[in-house]
Parts: C-alpha cells; sequence; structure tokens
C-alpha cells in the first residue's frame, strides 16, 4: 500500500482550490444539444448555391425538422463525442428560361448524421414539390452539385463540434503541473468518435475535389421508348442490376453499385451516374451523362419493367437530354443496349 501523499497523483485532488477532474482523469460529459442546433442553423439556413452563369440558384429558406442530441465527453484526457441528427430542410430556387423565370421548391433530407457514418456515407435525398422540365433541372443541379456543398457544411458543424465546443466549454482542463502553459485542444485527427472513423480525412477527400462547372444553359429533349423482350421480367432486370451481365452486353468492364445512392460506370466511362431509385423487378431510376455532354449535365433516366403473359415490356422515360444530342442518344439505347441485350441473351425481337 503506497504511503501517505505518495498516491497515484492522477488520484490527487486536495492541491487544488476547486478539487475537481485533476489531470482530466474524470469522465466529463457536456450537453451539446443546443449549441449544435445553433451551428446547424447558422451553417445551413440561408445556404446558398448558384451555377456558374447564375441561370440556377437555390438556397435553403428553413428548417422543417431538426430533430436529434450531440454530447462531447471527456475521460483521461481524450475527446469522445456521440451526435445524431434527423435533418428536413427546405429550399428554393429559380431558373432563367427563355419564358423567364421559372421558380421551384423543394426538400432536402440528411436523415442519419452521426458518428457512426463518415461524410462522404451521410445519406442525403433531394426533392421537388411539383415536377416538371424546369424543377427537374433544379433536382438535378441539387443532387449532382448542392448535395457535395451541403455535405461540406455539416462538417463544418462536425469539425466545430470537436474543437470549438471542446475549447468554449474547457472540457479539457489545465494539469496540475501545468498552471502557466496554455489549454491546448488536442489536434482534431486526434479526437475519437465512438465509430474510430476519421470524418475530418474522409471530409478532406471530398473538399479536395475539383468543382465542376454545373448547371450550363443548354436546350433539352425528353426520350420515350418502348422495348419488348422474350424473357421474364427477372431476367431483363438481372441484365441492368449485375454487373457481369452488364459488362457482357455492354462488351466491356463495368463497374456497378447496384443500391440507392450506388454509382455505375459504364463503356469505358462514357457513360456515368448514380442510382435515384430501385424498386425491385418494377423499376430503375437514375441520373445519367453521356462524357461528351456539356460539363456537369446529367439528364434523368426512368426504367420501368411491366411483364406480360408472352413478353416483358420495358418503358424508358429520360429527361434533360440535349437537343444536339437527342438523336444519337436514341440510337445508341437501341444498338448498345436493346439491341445487345437480345443478341447477348437471345430474348428475341416482336414484329409488332
Amino acid at each position: 500500500m503506497a504511503k501517505w501523499g505518495e498516491g497515484d497523483p492522477r488520484w490527487i485532488v486536495e492541491e487544488r482550490e476547486d478539487a475537481t477532474n485533476v489531470n482530466n482523469w474524470h469522465w466529463k460529459e457536456s450537453n451539446a444539444t443546443n449549441w449544435s442546433k445553433d451551428k446547424l442553423n447558422e451553417l445551413l439556413l440561408h445556404f446558398e448555391l448558384k451555377s456558374p452563369d447564375e441561370s440556377l440558384v437555390t438556397k435553403i429558406i428553413e428548417f422543417d425538422k431538426l430533430d436529434g442530441e450531440a454530447t462531447a465527453n471527456n475521460r483521461k484526457g481524450k475527446l469522445i463525442f456521440f451526435y445524431e441528427w434527423d435533418l428536413l430542410l427546405k429550399w428554393e430556387g429559380k431558373i432563367l428560361t427563355d419564358e423567364g423565370e421559372q421558380k421551384i421548391k423543394g426538400k432536402v433530407a440528411v436523415p442519419n448524421l452521426s458518428e457512426e457514418n463518415s461524410i462522404d456515407e451521410i445519406e442525403i435525398t433531394v426533392t421537388v414539390d411539383d415536377s416538371n422540365d424546369q424543377s427537374e433541372v433544379l433536382k438535378a443541379f441539387m443532387y449532382n452539385y448542392g448535395r457535395d456543398k451541403i455535405r461540406e457544411q455539416l462538417n463544418k458543424y462536425i469539425t466545430a463540434l470537436k474543437s470549438d465546443y471542446a475549447k468554449e466549454t474547457k472540457l479539457i482542463l489545465p494539469k496540475k503541473d501545468a498552471s502557466q502553459t496554455e489549454n491546448k485542444i488536442p489536434p482534431i485527427n486526434e479526437l475519437h468518435t465512438t465509430s474510430n472513423k476519421s470524418v475530418i480525412n474522409a471530409s478532406s477527400t471530398v473538399a479536395a475535389k475539383k468543382d465542376e462547372q454545373i448547371g450550363v444553359k443548354i436546350d433539352c429533349k425528353t426520350l420515350i421508348l418502348e422495348e419488348k423482350f422474350q424473357c421474364k421480367s427477372n431476367e431483363l432486370w438481372d441484365c441492368f442490376s449485375k454487373v457481369e451481365l452488364l459488362s457482357a452486353f455492354t462488351k466491356s468492364d463495368a463497374k456497378l453499385n447496384f443500391e440507392k445512392n450506388g454509382e455505375f460506370i459504364l463503356f469505358g466511362g462514357n457513360i456515368v451516374g448514380r442510382f435515384t431509385e430501385i424498386i425491385p423487378n418494377k423499376r430503375i431510376s437514375q441520373t445519367w451523362r453521356y462524357s461528351g455532354w456539356p460539363t456537369g449535365h446529367f439528364s434523368n433516366v426512368q426504367l420501368d419493367f411491366e411483364e406480360k403473359e408472352d413478353h416483358t415490356l420495358l418503358q424508358l422515360k429520360q429527361t434533360l437530354i440535349p437537343s444536339n444530342e437527342y438523336e444519337s442518344t436514341n440510337i445508341n439505347w437501341q444498338r448498345y443496349y436493346f439491341d445487345s441485350i437480345r443478341a447477348t441473351f437471345g430474348f428475341g425481337s416482336f414484329l409488332f
């Protein structure tokens, strides 16, 4: 047994007048919920996005939902953070057309902002209140460009929680033998979350991406096609959902993450996009672009599968196709998708 006065210095508290948490050894918890709500309002409310030519402008106008909590803890000199938020943001935007300025409204949902996910894993969905050609342009702008910018704002909140809040609340106290030195907060990359994921490193990757020019003002058309295949709907579905079958009929390496928000790369990178909706054996919706299109311009593709008595009907609707690419896009769907699927898997053609 240690002699009186020779015990573990981490437990010695009598030398401090306040007698509290010497050397930051004991657990200390601070409720960061209200601070977090103020910070999220500061970072997201009235946050504005513009295309390079300013023909597209969107702005977050209010929170429809701001539910969750956040805590910061200090144990043995280490900071540990817990946060979980469910956000629903209302946005409004405008688009310049030949008919003048059109105003659009919609919502952005962030259902699970938490320390369990790195910043690039956070799910963000974009919707519009009324769907039409103009609103779909702004929706694509928010989806392909706005989501990354919103992630950057959310990462600023996470960074501030782990640095500014810790300083403001003095979660790290001066050590008993360091009264003359500055009370320093550990570097951000040394802070801990329950998942041990480096949010800062992930966000650096996002921030390092070169901004693309989005929202080029171009004339667009909508393509609607119907094709019949002599097969079951699940067999045709597999052609679009399984990477080995995609590679077979496109005759090139395909990269496919077949889930909502998952990305795909086809024809050696000539076609890229992201899945926005998947209803098994019924519907696939995706953003879709050809590499030769104006930088940052995406179309929206919807594929509907309907099984009939002796065949499967595939209905395709593609919006926001640049007008000068309309005919080639139509021909290429027929040649490199539909005809190639029939030739590769023997699904046959109908003559009526």
